[in-house]
């Protein structure tokens, strides 16, 4: 009786390397679309977050009438100046509406932004919903002093959502003579008051918060904290212009910006967010950041 054979199959060089080429270009394949993926759904929370701020926006107004200021800038004994006064921002008056009541009730808004006797916590507390997770920047950052790099005025909370100043620079901001505030078209400038009456352009054509990516080669942070008197491009750090495009190549650090791909996201007067496209008429955007400039901006 013959016993039978039994041929042991197995895989020769040139198919196993043909299995692991198949391999490496699916995975080549697949790791694009799962990033893809998850900047969807940081995108997805950038825009949630704005949506709550939008929402915060509005019940302070129907509380107080009035939306807050961009920044408090007062110079004791002659009136607005925008080298002085406490410093806090928009961000720390709607904290209330952002579930945020206990770092609320810590503020002495009475006492600069960054006096002592302020509790240190309060200005260097990273908060989610003014951070995009599509930023990879630290929670927090040192604000130099203006002219003395080495001087560090205060650490600061990193935001990446910036109320909307207007069309003219921010930097304009450190040469306003005492008893002068700093304002543009905006809804938000130092001790602003704007109302739901205030914006005859219409809620839904005008701009008022939008987004910023943070640039730490260049020392470029964003907070939601406010400004810091004497502090190194402190108008800019709550606020935005939109003198340039989003996304600007020449990278201003008033500018609004993001890491998403072509454009970023900003909250409308009605409530909505809508991603505008970097390549934007540039016309067409400066009306969209004036609350009553009259002109005519069909953006839908």
């Amino acid at each position: 009786m013959r016993k039978a054979r039994f041929t042991r199959h197995g895989f020769t060089l040139i198919e196993l390397l043909v299995v692991i080429a198949i391999i490496a270009i699916l995975i080549a394949l697949l790791l694009p679309a799962v990033q893809q993926a998850r900047e969807a759904a940081r995108r997805s929370q950038c825009k949630n977050n704005l949506k709550q701020i939008g929402l915060a926006l509005h019940n302070y107004h129907d509380t107080h009438g009035l939306f807050p200021s961009g920044w408090i800038g007062v110079q004791p004994g002659v009136g607005a100046n925008a080298q002085y006064g406490s410093g806090w921002g928009w961000g720390t008056m709607i904290l209330p509406y952002l579930d945020q009541n206990p770092l609320y009730n810590q503020i002495n808004f009475s006492l600069s932004i960054n006096d002592p006797a302020q509790t240190p916590s309060i200005i260097d507390t990273s908060l989610t919903v003014f951070r995009c997770p599509s930023d990879p920047a630290t929670e927090t950052f040192e604000l130099h002093q203006e002219g003395s790099p080495g001087t560090v005025l205060a650490k600061l909370a990193t935001g990446n959502y910036v109320g909307v100043f207007g069309s003219d620079e921010l930097d304009d901001c450190g040469t306003t003579p005492p008893g002068t505030a700093c304002k543009s078209t905006g809804v938000f400038y130092q001790n602003s008051n704007t109302r739901f009456r205030d914006i005859t352009d219409g809620s839904s054509q005008t701009l008022f918060v939008g987004e910023r990516k943070t640039n730490p080669q260049q020392g470029w942070y964003s907070t939601w904290v406010g400004v810091i008197p004497q502090g190194e491009e402190t108008y800019v750090r709550p606020l935005g212009a939109t003198d340039h495009p989003p996304n600007d190549p020449a990278a201003h650090i008033d500018d609004f910006s993001s890491h998403h791909t072509g454009g970023a996201q900003f909250l409308f007067g009605d409530g909505r967010v809508r991603f505008i496209s970097e390549n934007i008429d540039e016309g067409v955007y400066r009306s969209l950041s004036s609350i009553r400039g009259g002109e005519l901006t069909n953006f839908e």
